[in-house]
């Protein structure tokens, strides 16, 4: 009965920690549009990362207070906080934003997610997220496009003008390439991989050839969360989460994932099958993770 109303506290802590990170984000971007000049600006988009980092941080004691996580964090050594990363990673719940952010924070620079058009009408998050320059995504079906055909593009043309903002500082672009949330269910219609749904590529290439330059390199992240699949970030705030895995794989920015992916049909089918064997060696990965815990 204790993990109820531990979830009650734990939810409201991470609520007023957000609301406050969010407004002073908020108030720092007002701030940046008056600023008469770019390195004035630049300061207030560090101040703006800077409470992030600063929301990532009480996020992580917050939830350390009532969980006794055992955490398993496999390689990312060489990484460093004044780069500029690409990272892909798998996506199971609203915990891996947290985790994610937890891990990284005193890495790298804070990334920069990939969202989905409708968090930005959730209060705080989507003003803040927005303030923070993170590129807001609409998702539409083949249906839709057919009968407007005028909407086809609109998300790379927005990819391409966040990333033209990402240039100016360090920061580490985060995309989430199955495009949702793996459910089983989702999975069903899916039987390619057994752990993942298929990856889309076309985000991350033009990611690639707007900032390709700039990245250092690709940090591709696989989360798992052993003993507690079903409802991780629901454990988390109730105090239940046991492990959770992150291993992190650093791949280069080589020619493999260099060109013209939208005019260029070998490149594109080039860049779709290293994308696959990224995700049939990841699939391969959670396959042993969770084997493990069956045994």
């Amino acid at each position: 009965m204790l993990a109820y109303p531990l979830l009650l506290i734990n939810l409201f802590l991470v609520l007023l920690n957000t609301a406050f990170c969010s407004v002073m984000i908020c108030l720092t971007a007002v701030v940046k549009l008056v600023l008469p000049s770019k390195e004035l600006k630049l300061y207030a988009t560090k101040l703006a990362n800077l409470m992030m980092w600063l929301w990532a941080t009480l996020n992580l004691k917050i939830l350390s207070l009532s969980n006794h996580v055992e955490w398993d964090i496999q390689g990312g050594e060489t990484l460093h906080k004044d780069g500029w990363y690409l990272m892909i990673s798998n996506h199971i719940s609203w915990a891996d934003i947290v985790v994610l952010c937890s891990v990284f924070k005193d890495k790298i620079p804070m990334p920069k997610f990939f969202l989905k058009y409708q968090l930005l009408y959730i209060p705080f998050i989507g003003m803040s997220c927005w303030a923070l320059d993170m590129p807001f995504m609409r998702r539409y079906s083949r249906g839709y496009l057919i009968r407007h055909p005028e909407k086809r593009g609109q998300d790379l043309e927005t990819t391409r003008r966040s990333c033209t903002k990402f240039k100016h500082i360090p920061t580490t672009v985060v995309n989430y390439v199955e495009g949702t949330r793996f459910t089983p269910d989702k999975k069903t219609n899916q039987p390619e991989y057994e752990f993942l749904l298929s990856p889309k590529s076309g985000g991350i290439a033009y990611t690639l050839a707007a900032m390709g330059a700039l990245f250092e390199n690709i940090i591709d992240v696989t989360l798992a969360y052993p003993d507690n699949l079903e409802t991780p970030f629901k454990d988390m705030l109730m105090g239940k989460m046991k492990r959770i895995i992150v291993h992190i794989d650093i791949l280069p920015v080589d020619e493999q994932v260099r060109g013209d992916y939208f005019n260029d049909k070998p490149y594109k089918r080039q860049f779709q099958k290293w994308l696959s064997n990224v995700w049939a060696q990841k699939d391969q990965r959670l396959k042993k993770i969770y084997r493990r815990v069956d045994e």
